[in-house]
């Protein structure tokens, strides 16, 4: 349940509360519907607010436009309540914009409008998500699963909520078996001083590449002996093997760890599957022996043809377990290490049939936390020419993508700036505007969108990216500069009577009501899309209220205090996003 934190819309509902009782008595609405029923009008000539009166209609047996006008002509003009007025079904309201314009710039400039109690529930929540593989190359398209998670995380936290967050990397089974097998006994390259592990991506997949040339050949049974082999060893954690194995994966950690660190990613708890090996095979099997699974055909697992999900196999007739098995297992661990109380899954669409099975499994096995396990899926990220497979080997390598975006910037955007920043600063500044267009670019479509990935549009500084809200946040902290911005200017906001200055206002109190959204709603793209909407109105703004040139002092103060909070809100927006907000550009 969300707390009436926005001080607006906490009058506006207290006004048409009050006048409801006094014109329809016996009506039930609570005070939380009507605030949820208020929003921005559409028209400001028409209105700044609007409530839509059809819920009333059957309770008080009257048509909404006269419920409208009835509500209307009760509310008087009071606190930030300009005017009440009926339009067709809608009670509209103008705000008080000396009233309004003073209160919520306080708020947002001492801080206090981003510490605010938003959500009344707040359960313990483990998000799980970046479940890159070692042994494989990071690419682009890991990042939309990443910056998901990351922005999910940031957004609970910031709604107060307790969050733990884990990743869980694929260190075992056959993907790790064709590396090592490529290494021993085909690898005629040097293994490199530096970046070991995009280069173990590399011969990964040319280990597939040579696996499936020699299918059908009198190699394949000698591949497939020696494969079974490796997997062998690694089960039995001794050998040559397994030895090569603790190096190499050792490579894909540090490549993991450095990508999270220049994506500024901090996980509470890393999850291997190799820790749950073992595990979950015991696991299985002692379910086995309580009657809970039931042996098919060799195999071991759930009939859950009644729930429409088939056989969920945990232990395959040669005596291995699947992913389920590990699944099964981790959200045991997960629960009992952790005390968590929800536990978001973030893996991608493919995966949807395999956690219905994982977890009817787990709530046909007694475990009462199965109905807190929730998985948030997510569809592809694509190349403009199509799909990557990390298997065929087209893919965009994170750590050349990088390479490629920082080069961009720094050569496109910031060198006209090469006499008056350091090397260093151009260095940092053209990072923090490559991490804005990934982060950007990977939440603000809908998750279950597929996003096509293509740098240059990412990087527009005129369209809907990152880096055109990372410049408008460093356009205004330039100008409150330039214009000696400071919290203890007289201001006077009943001069800010244009539409785009009021439109700006609004705007700006309804940025917590977006986190909430998405908080609730696991997404962010309404973050996303608030932050470009702000972005456009306050373009709209400069351009149509002089702040330098104002008519007066009080009302340059206004302004300016305007566009530094503005400017504030953008920067918490974005560093929900994970994505810095630049003094300059």
């Amino acid at each position: 349940m969300t707390i009436l934190h926005n001080k607006i819309l906490k009058q506006l509902t207290e006004a048409i509360e009050q006048s409801i009782g006094a014109n329809y008595q016996g009506a039930e609405i609570s005070s939380e519907q009507i605030n949820s029923l208020i929003s921005i009008a559409p028209n400001m000539k028409m209105g700044h607010f609007a409530f839509p009166c059809f819920p009333l209609a059957k309770a008080t047996k009257s048509a909404p436009n006269l419920i409208a006008e009835t509500l209307a002509k009760s509310i008087q003009s009071q606190g930030i309540i300009q005017e009440a007025k009926n339009v067709g079904p809608y009670l509209n309201f103008f705000i008080n914009p000396a009233q309004t314009g003073s209160e919520l710039t306080n708020e947002v400039l001492s801080g206090e409008f981003f510490t605010k109690e938003l959500v009344s529930e707040r359960p313990k929540t483990m998000i799980e998500y970046s479940q890159p593989n070692t042994h494989k190359e990071l690419h682009v398209g890991h990042m939309r699963n990443l910056c998901l998670g990351n922005a999910l995380v940031r957004i609970k936290k910031y709604a107060d909520q307790e969050v733990v967050a884990v990743t869980y990397p694929g260190d075992s089974g056959t993907h790790v078996a064709k590396c090592l097998w490529y290494l021993k006994y085909h690898n005629k390259e040097s293994i490199p001083e530096t970046d070991k592990g995009p280069w173990l991506g590399s011969i990964y997949t040319k280990a597939n590449l040579l696996l499936e040339d020699e299918l059908g050949t009198e190699k394949e049974a000698k591949n497939r002996e020696q494969l079974t082999a490796i997997l062998k060893e690694l089960e039995n954690e001794s050998g040559e093997y397994f030895d090569l194995w603790k190096e190499t994966r050792g490579w894909s950690l540090e490549m993991m760890k450095e990508a999270y660190k220049w994506a500024d990613v901090e996980f509470d708890r890393w999850f291997f599957e190799s820790e749950v090996d073992s595990p979950s095979l015991e696991l299985a099997k002692k379910l086995y022996e309580e009657g809970k699974l039931v042996k098919d055909d060799g195999a071991i697992g759930m009939n859950l043809e009644e729930d429409k999900l088939g056989f969920c196999i945990l232990i395959k007739s040669d005596g291995t377990g699947l992913y389920a098995t590990k699944d099964v297992a981790l959200a045991v661990k997960k629960f009992e290490e952790f005390g968590v109380e929800n536990n978001i899954y973030i893996v991608d669409t493919r995966q949807a049939f395999h956690f219905k099975q994982v977890f009817k499994v787990l709530e046909h096995i007694g475990f009462e936390q199965a109905k807190n396990c929730h998985h948030l899926q997510y569809n592809f990220v694509e190349l403009p020419d199509g799909a990557m497979s990390s298997r065929k080997g087209n893919i965009v390598p994170l750590k050349d993508l990088i390479n490629q975006m920082e080069s961009h910037i720094a050569n496109e955007y910031l060198s006209k700036y090469q006499d008056e920043w350091d090397k260093e600063e151009i260095a940092k500044t053209s990072s923090i505007i490559a991490r804005g267009a990934i982060n950007y670019g990977m939440t603000r479509f809908d998750n279950n969108r597929k996003i096509v990935f293509d740098m240059k549009e990412w990087l527009k500084l005129d369209g809907e990216t990152g880096p055109y809200l990372q410049y408008v946040y460093a356009r205004i902290n330039s100008l409150c500069t330039k214009l000696g911005y400071s919290s203890d200017l007289e201001a006077d906001f009943s001069k800010l009577e244009k539409d785009s200055e009021l439109a700006l206002l609004i705007k700006i109190s309804a940025f917590n009501d977006i986190v909430i959204q998405c908080h609730e709603k696991n997404s962010a793209t309404a973050l996303c899309s608030y932050l470009f909407e702000l972005g456009k109105l306050y373009n709209t703004f400069y351009a149509e209220c002089p702040i330098a040139k104002a008519e007066t002092e009080t009302l340059k103060n206004a302004r300016l205090k305007l566009s530094k909070s503005v400017s504030l809100v953008m920067k918490q927006g974005l560093s929900l996003l994970g994505i810095e907000a630049p003094e300059r550009m």
